[in-house]
């Protein structure tokens, strides 16, 4: 199982602030590739090229940070409001 929290305006925009997935993909392009699949919003938001951030149980991570059962990854935009 794989927890995804969405932060600020990927959290308006997508109109969820966190959810779960059975499965976790290998990695967090995979699973980046796996929510744009979902098209709408979701392929704006997580299409290649767009830069979101992504931090793999509270650790920034990259695109190519392997993900285990259990991890919580978050997503945010790379500039947040302070």
């Amino acid at each position: 199982m794989t927890r995804i929290l969405y932060f600020a305006s990927l959290r308006e925009r997508l109109g969820c602030s966190d959810e779960t997935l059975e499965t976790a993909p290998a990695t967090v392009a995979d699973l980046r590739a796996e929510l744009a699949r979902r098209g709408g919003v979701w392929q704006e938001v997580f299409a290649d090229g767009q830069r979101v951030l992504a931090a793999v149980n509270q650790e920034m991570a990259g695109a190519d940070q392997a993900l285990q059962d259990g991890d919580e990854v978050g997503f945010f935009p790379p500039v947040t409001g302070g």
